[in-house]
Order: structure tokens, then sequence, then C-alpha cells
């Protein structure tokens, strides 16, 4: 039996809704580490599916290093103004400028396949699928620059 206490702790977690995670933990027979996996791939799934939709809204997100050297200005485009709002988006802009200040990309299919500095088992794609699966909207990397002094 899945407890309300496991649903919650999984929810603030992953971010997933009540409901994944209730069901990747009923999946995984309690296994936590099992229910976030699940939750992974139901992003990666649920990424796929919205890939052809279309993205006309999103933010432009900015990053400039604290030795004042090194900054990235980044285009991430979302479905509606109501997720380009959430701040699960806003944080993935974030991270995605923090990566390419670090790492640096010349295109977004370079960016896309890097492994993700916090946690290099997995992508920036599969950072970006994560973050389609809790918010349910295709999410596209539009244009990026990185600046260096």
């Amino acid at each position: 039996m899945i407890s309300p206490e496991q649903i919650k702790k999984l929810r603030e977690e992953s971010g997933a809704s009540v409901m994944d995670c209730k069901k990747a933990l009923e999946q995984a027979a309690g296994d936590e580490a099992k229910a976030k996996e699940f939750l992974s791939k139901r992003g990666a799934e649920m990424a796929e599916k919205k890939a052809e939709r279309k993205t006309n809204s999103g933010l432009i997100e900015s990053y400039i290093h604290a030795n004042g050297k090194i900054g990235v200005l980044l285009s991430l485009y979302c479905e509606t103004d109501f997720v380009a709002r959430n701040e699960n988006f806003k944080a993935l802009a974030h991270e995605i400028c923090l990566q390419t200040a670090a790492v640096g990309a010349q295109t977004p299919e370079e960016l896309l396949s890097q492994p993700y500095l916090k946690n290099p088992e997995k992508t920036i794609k599969d950072l970006i699928g994560d973050t389609v699966g809790k918010l349910g909207e295709n999410i596209k990397i539009g244009q990026f620059i990185r600046f260096e002094i």
C-alpha cells in the first residue's frame, strides 16, 4: 500500500502530478528510486508526443557569471503564456543558461546532447523532457548566445 506521505514526498522531489506520483509508486512497488525513473521515462515519452506542437510563447533568460566575464542570453519556447510564467519553466531556462555558460555549445542540437552538469546521467534533452512531463507542454530551445571576455 502506497502512503500519502510517499506520494507527497515524490511530488515535492519530482514536481509531477499527484496521480502520476501515485501511479509511479504503485508500478515501482513503493521503491522511490524506481518511481523517479518511471516519471523520467514518462516525461521523455510525453515530450516525444508533444514535439510537433507549436511553441508560440516563452521567455528570454539571461545569466552573467559572478566574475562578469561570461554571459548567456537564451530564448526558451513553450505553448502558452501560463507555462512561460511557471516557476518550473523559469528554473529550466536558468539551468540551460548555466549549462551554456559552463560548457558552451554552438547549436541547440549540440546543447541538447550534452550531459547535464548537475546530473551527468541525464542530458539537457532529458532535463527538458522531465519539465515537459511536469508541465504538459512542448518546450523548445530557441536561440542562445554565449559571451566571453
